[in-house]
């Protein structure tokens, strides 16, 4: 599809509006400008994923959520899409009055995200997300109501402790890591009953 001069420039006028108050973190109008540049131009991932970003500042973790997906479903390779799609579905499933299994889907959605980002380039804030990922993954599976599948939870802490690892090798003064590493070592250890 064409988009004729009058629509490009009225979306580049909103993208523009936008993008400062997105800048000056005004996020509710930059909310309100960039629907209307995605309603002008529903493929500009750029303005798409600025909307998603100002959707999670503005604490709308669903909506983050459906505009980074749009973002994906134009571009693959997006990796800060699928970081952000990912933390914005973290913060969904710390939501108390969301069922159980909703955030058991909202915490295995935002850990398959980080793994794509991270296959598309590894960085040290992926793996970090990923870690506390499956760090609250576990906590969440052990307080389902009567008993807990231990396989699922100790893989849960395995993959916690290989990410925190992987982050102390690169940069041992980590000692937040060191921190978050030994406490999943001790709850693995509880949980296969080393304890």
């Amino acid at each position: 599809m064409i988009i004729s001069t009058v629509e490009s420039s009225a979306q580049n006028a909103y993208v523009k509006l936008g993008y400062q108050a997105m800048m000056d973190k005004d996020f509710k109008t930059a909310v309100r400008q960039l629907e209307k540049a995605c309603m002008v131009d529903s493929n500009s991932t750029n303005a798409l994923w600025m909307l998603g970003y100002s959707y999670f500042h503005s604490g709308n973790f669903k909506r983050s959520v459906g505009a980074y997906t749009r973002v994906i479903n134009i571009d693959k390779t997006n990796r800060e899409a699928y970081y952000f799609r990912a933390i914005a579905r973290l913060n969904m499933a710390k939501d108390q009055l969301l069922a159980g299994n909703d955030r058991e889907k909202c915490m295995l959605g935002a850990i398959n995200d980080l793994n794509k980002a991270i296959l598309i380039k590894p960085e040290d804030s992926y793996f970090q997300n990923r870690g506390l990922a499956y760090k609250e993954y576990a906590a969440l599976k052990m307080k389902a109501a009567g008993s807990y599948d231990k396989t699922a939870v100790a893989s849960a802490l395995k993959a916690a402790i290989a990410d925190f690892e992987k982050l102390l090798s690169s940069n041992p003064s980590r000692t937040d890591i060191a921190s978050l590493l030994d406490v999943s070592k001790e709850k693995l250890a509880t949980v296969v009953g080393h304890h």
